[in-house]
């Protein structure tokens, strides 16, 4: 599997990979999803998504000491970092769609839609910050 260049590019993808999961085998009835194995799958799927963007834009894993593990905490301080007034987002992120929806399987649609919205907010604002970082960078010759 071909990593791409671009983290946030690579992070949309993650989240198209949700999107197609719920559309292909979650099933859906009425306002509601029918299979909740595969709402944990997109669930999971957009929020590494998220974490794909902040981890591009934000340098989150350039900071940690070799061999250690990411902690919610790490990306909350490089949000925070970058633009404190996005923690309350970030943070209703990673509610909505790693616990809401990646641990509890959180069936309604209304629900698993605006969860993916919030993860699309993420990379948005992720990506404003990966190309500022990324212009600052070059080099005029």
């Amino acid at each position: 599997m071909a990593m791409l260049s671009n983290p946030i590019q690579e992070a949309e993808r993650y989240l198209q990979n949700a999107r197609q999961i719920l559309s292909e085998k979650a099933g859906k009835a009425g306002g509601y999803y029918s299979d909740p194995k595969y709402v944990k799958m997109a669930g999971n799927t957009a929020w590494n998504g998220v974490l794909v963007a902040l981890d591009g834009a934000l340098g989150v894993k350039k900071s940690m000491k070799k061999g250690q593990r990411l902690d919610i905490k790490d990306y909350q301080d490089a949000v925070s970092k970058a633009d404190r007034k996005m923690n309350i987002p970030f943070l209703a992120t990673y509610e909505s769609l790693h616990k809401t929806l990646g641990y509890d399987g959180n069936l309604n649609y209304k629900i698993v839609q605006a969860s993916l919205e919030d993860a699309e907010k993420m990379i948005n604002w992720a990506g404003k910050h990966y190309n500022t970082s990324n212009s600052s960078r070059k080099t005029v010759l």
